[in-house]
Parts: structure tokens; sequence; C-alpha cells
């Protein structure tokens, strides 16, 4: 085997050991509760999960929960824009662009809620899109 070649796979085997060595972080699955997280400022710290409202039906009241903490934060002269909260063994990541949802701290996240043309969150089946202008005619 060429040399390149198993320097690779050296390289790719002990990132990929490092990463089974990253610990994994499990949001709480108390049942409706919603929780902001404080993930620390200092390297390797734990998260804390700080409880921010109880029988929230669904994730999508919780994303509103925490963005009333999200707003509520930046009107005291925050600087903060993005948020990290937790629902049911999710997690939620808000922004200025809406909300996402991960199962894991660093898994992948996908697209949940989005902001309206005045900032406000919506289901993105919810949003009214309006047909595009047709082309000119050549």
């Amino acid at each position: 085997m060429k040399p390149a070649f198993m320097t690779a796979v050296v390289l790719g085997m002990g990132a990929f050991g490092l990463a089974a060595c990253e610990k994994d972080i499990k949001a709480p699955f108390d049942r409706g509760v919603c929780y902001v997280v404080d993930l620390g400022d200092e390297e390797g710290a734990e998260p804390v999960f700080n409880r921010v409202a109880d029988n929230q039906p669904q994730i999508e009241f919780c994303a509103a929960r925490l963005e009333e903490v999200r707003t509520r934060f930046l009107n005291l002269g925050g600087n903060r824009t993005e948020l990290v909260g937790a629902y049911q063994g999710s997690f939620l990541f808000l922004d200025q662009t809406g909300v996402r949802r991960a199962q894991s701290l660093n898994g992948s996240r996908y697209f949940m809620m989005a902001r309206t043309g005045d900032g406000r969150l919506a289901v993105p089946g919810t949003i009214e899109q309006r047909p595009a202008a047709p082309a000119p005619a050549p």
C-alpha cells in the first residue's frame, strides 16, 4: 500500500477514536417541561438545564417560551442572539433565522420553525408563499 493511503487511514481511525470518546449529552425527557440550556464559557463544562416552563403540550410551545427568554435578554441589553433549549429529549437552537431541532448537542440539526417578516416564529407549512412572478416573454 502507498504511504499516503496508510497515513490517511491512520488519521481517519484516530479521528474516529476521538469522536467515540466525546461525551454524549442527553436532553431531559421530563414530560411537558421546557428548559433553557447554559453551555458554560469554559471548555469541557457540563451543560446546566434550567427549567423555563411546565405543562408545555408540544415542542412548538416550548420554542415560543424560549423565544420569550431570548428576546427578554436582548431587551435587557444582552448581546447573545442565540439560545439553546431542551424539550422531551430534543435540543432546540434559536437564532435570528428561526428554530432548529436536534437529538444531541452536536448532532445534525433540522429546520423546525421560521421567522415571519415581522420576526414571529411560525411552522414552515403555515407561512404563505406568493407564487413567483412570471418571466418576461423573450
